[in-house]
């Protein structure tokens, strides 16, 4: 690996990682593999365009409104609630 590669080597805020995982363990086990993959990559790709390589709590939030069907927005919505995410000081309604 050379050294610019590793410079852009994405990671998780340690806190917003373990957020994500219990949000996943909420979503059911036939979409679980789906969900991780699409909204980790939503969350890279909103840092990448920034410039950055830390996800934070909001690149997670962002993401997953991004990438949460509509019928599975309550359920989500609840998730973070319970994790104390306020999701609205991000914008999400």
């Amino acid at each position: 690996m050379s050294e610019h590669d590793s410079q852009n080597k994405i990671s998780w805020d340690e806190s917003t990682e373990q957020h994500f995982q219990k949000i996943l363990l909420e979503i059911p086990d036939l979409i679980r593999g789906i969900a991780e993959l699409r909204v980790s990559k939503k969350a890279e790709s909103i840092i990448r365009e920034e410039g950055r390589n830390v996800i934070v709590e909001k690149d997670m939030v962002d993401a997953f409104f991004a990438e949460t069907p509509g019928g599975f927005i309550p359920a989500m919505k609840k998730s973070m609630e319970e994790l104390n995410i306020d999701y609205t000081k991000y914008g999400h309604l």
